[in-house]
């Protein structure tokens, strides 16, 4: 319905949101929440049933842009009529779906027989895309957990779901094993946390310096891992010495 005054219509108050694009609106909430939105941060709270969708083609529109910046032809190249919408799809279903969803649901069960040993998961694997490049970061992650009577308990499959949720960002490495970290401290409140990732980037190997061995490794260590050097050489001791 429109409104007049003075004989000019006006948009009936909601219209006015109808062409602006579903980015902007995620945006706007963001910035009046006053959070951050970096690459690697999960925004999933402030996004509304149905965006995914809008944003998708969103992205998919832009993509055509950049592929004809590019300066190739979309309308007579058979290998790429549908590469916008193939990679839209893979950047907000897929490679970077943990900024835009919840976190996995856990069950968490009680320490009932009071573990207390040193309890390793992994290798597991982790995906994520360089946020410098965009490039991939595949490598391996384990986990090293010292529970107590009072730590919460998860099944090992929802180490890989959390590990999964934090990698599937543009993620630099060091900070993604932060990240992991403080989402497995908080959800099980072990006396001590170690992490460590193994990892090949691919913006080494695909471009730039073009080094193929090359690999990164870093830890993560908390609570008694940090505290007590002994039950640290265990843990690193028990790694496979050939990953």
């Amino acid at each position: 319905m429109l409104r007049t005054i003075d004989a000019v219509p006006r948009p009936a108050a909601g219209d006015e949101d109808e062409g602006t694009p579903v980015s902007v609106k995620i945006r706007e909430r963001l910035l009046a929440a006053r959070k951050r939105f970096n690459a690697n941060d999960n925004i999933a709270e402030f996004i509304e049933p149905g965006e995914l969708e809008g944003l998708l083609d969103e992205v998919e529109g832009k993509m055509k842009d950049v592929l004809e910046s590019l300066v190739i032809d979309l309308d007579n190249d058979h290998n790429t009529g549908n590469t916008a919408r193939r990679v839209a799809k893979m950047y907000v279903n897929e490679v970077f779906k943990g900024r835009y969803v919840p976190p996995p649901s856990l069950t968490e069960f009680p320490n009932a027989e009071h573990l207390n040993e040193l309890m390793i998961v992994g290798p597991i694997t982790v995906r994520s895309a360089c946020s410098h490049h965009f490039c991939p970061i595949i490598g391996k992650l384990w986990i090293g957990v010292m529970p107590n009577e009072k730590t919460n308990v998860i099944g090992l499959s929802k180490y890989a779901r959390l590990a999964e949720w934090v990698m599937g960002r543009p993620q630099i490495q060091e900070e993604a094993v932060v990240q992991l970290a403080d989402l497995i401290q908080e959800k099980t409140q072990p006396d001590g946390l170690a992490l460590v990732v193994e990892a090949e980037h691919f913006c080494m190997q695909w471009r730039g310096v073009k080094e193929m061995d090359s690999k990164m490794i870093n830890s993560v260590m908390r609570g008694v891992f940090l505290k007590d050097p002994n039950l640290r050489r265990e843990f690193l001791s028990l790694l496979p010495r050939k990953r």
